[in-house]
C-alpha cells in the first residue's frame, strides 16, 4: 500500500491556503478584497498567508493603482498549480483507498 499522505504538500496545510489556492485556480485573476471577503478573513489574516504562499512561488503578486487607489491582485503560479494539483491528487488518492 502506498503513503499517499506522505504526497500532501504541507504548504496546502492550513484551510485558508486550500481556499486561496482554489479561488486562483478557477479565476485569471483575484483582488485582495475579493479573497478577503470570500474567505471571510482579516486582512493580516489573509495576507499572512498570501505571503507564505508567495514566498513559495505559488502566487504572483501584482500591485498597481486604480485611479488614486492601490490595487493589489493574486494570480497561481505555473508552479503552484502543479503543486496544488499534486497536492489534491495525493488527497483524491487517500480518499479512494481501499481497505
Amino acid at each position: 500500500m502506498s503513503h499517499n499522505i506522505s504526497k500532501l504538500n504541507k504548504a496546502f496545510e492550513s484551510r485558508i491556503r486550500i481556499g486561496i489556492m482554489s479561488i486562483l485556480m478557477v479565476n485569471d485573476r483575484v483582488e485582495f478584497s475579493v479573497l478577503k471577503d470570500t474567505l471571510e478573513l482579516t486582512d493580516g489574516n489573509l495576507a499572512s498567508h498570501i505571503s507564505a504562499l508567495e514566498k513559495l512561488s505559488f502566487i504572483e503578486v501584482t500591485k498597481q493603482f486604480i485611479g488614486k487607489k492601490p490595487n493589489t491582485s493574486y494570480k497561481v503560479t505555473d508552479l503552484g498549480r502543479q503543486a496544488f494539483n499534486k497536492h489534491l491528487d495525493a488527497l483524491e488518492s487517500i480518499i479512494n483507498m481501499r481497505k
